[in-house]
């Protein structure tokens, strides 16, 4: 079984990869759910919403979240009702929503939902979110404290952000399945996401470090950062803040006690030469997935590091 530990757009694309040369039912993602949010009454979970979306071919390619060709007729009244209108949800998008919200009202836990909702989209590989308790992610700004979807969507994450925190994490619990999967995993990918807000608050889940750290696994993580700068989105900016350099020694660092490979871009090649220990090994590749031919090479070339891995320390 091959596990990936995901959050965000570039998390939902190698996960795309990995299900072109991946049989479904050997493929099991793990979601970050600090993102959630209640919006208009509904429970949305935007990372898990993305994976499910990636996996039914369902994804808008222009934006790389929500459904692909949908309306905001929605939206667009509740603006003009005069209601919160900075957190987009399309039309089709909205059906998710309800589903998800009519599910918990009903007394399903999260990851029964999230399966439910996996099973109406045909989606055979296995989507976990992290836990079915609550953690939100919250940032201290410049603004004042503030929800990650404020910080990211409504202020377009253009505020100085001084500190993160994981709100109820400590007394969260993993999804039913996470640990399991981490340990009777062939391999664990951590896929391109923020070390801190997308792969952070999974982490932070009592258990789940520990598992990482115990599993006989190979755990490979490609790398967010390339040429010192973040693909799209905060993620070097906060990783500063968390005291580590913006590059892809400072991805290893964050994942530093449970790594065994980094997969970094070509762009990177020379620091990733200096890199490598006996304790990690760091190659290079191109990480940048702008076409399916570009997701499934990335996803095999992760995947075929993972094996040779094994075959070293077997």
């Amino acid at each position: 079984m091959i596990v990936v530990f995901t959050g965000g757009t570039g998390g939902t694309k190698l996960v795309q990869g990995l299900q072109h040369i991946v049989p479904p039912e050997e493929l099991t993602v793990i979601v970050n759910t600090g993102d959630d949010i209640e919006w208009w009454g509904l429970h949305v979970s935007p990372d898990v919403d993305s994976v499910l979306y990636g996996l039914a071919g369902l994804l808008s390619k222009e934006r790389g979240w929500g459904v692909e060709d949908d309306s905001f007729r929605c939206l667009e009244r509740m603006k003009q009702l005069g209601q919160a209108s900075w957190f987009s949800l399309g039309d089709l998008d909205l059906a998710t929503h309800l589903t998800r919200t009519m599910l918990l009202r009903a007394g399903k836990r999260l990851s029964e939902a999230t399966a439910e909702l996996a099973a109406k989209f045909g989606i055979r590989a296995r989507v976990l979110p992290m836990s079915d308790d609550r953690v939100s992610t919250m940032l201290d700004t410049a603004k004042g404290t503030l929800t990650f979807q404020e910080y990211f969507v409504r202020e377009r994450h253009q505020v100085e952000a001084r500190a993160v925190r994981f709100e109820g994490a400590e007394n969260a619990r993993p999804a039913p399945g996470v640990i399991e999967s981490i340990e009777t995993a062939e391999a664990i990918v951590f896929a391109p996401s923020n070390p801190v807000t997308s792969i952070g608050p999974i982490l932070a889940v009592p258990g789940v470090r520990q598992a990482l750290r115990e599993t006989k696994a190979t755990v490979a993580a490609v790398s967010p950062i390339i040429g010192g700068e973040a693909v799209s989105g905060p993620a070097g900016v906060l990783m500063t803040m968390m005291g580590w350099p913006s590059t892809i020694a400072g991805v290893a660092k964050a994942y530093e006690d449970f790594l065994d490979v980094l997969v970094a871009d070509r762009a990177d090649e020379a620091q990733a030469l200096t890199m490598s220990t006996t304790g990690l090994r760091v190659l290079s590749t191109n990480t940048i997935m702008r076409s399916i031919d570009d997701k499934r090479e990335l996803a095999a070339f992760v995947l075929g590091a993972c094996t040779a891995q094994q075959n070293v320390v077997g």
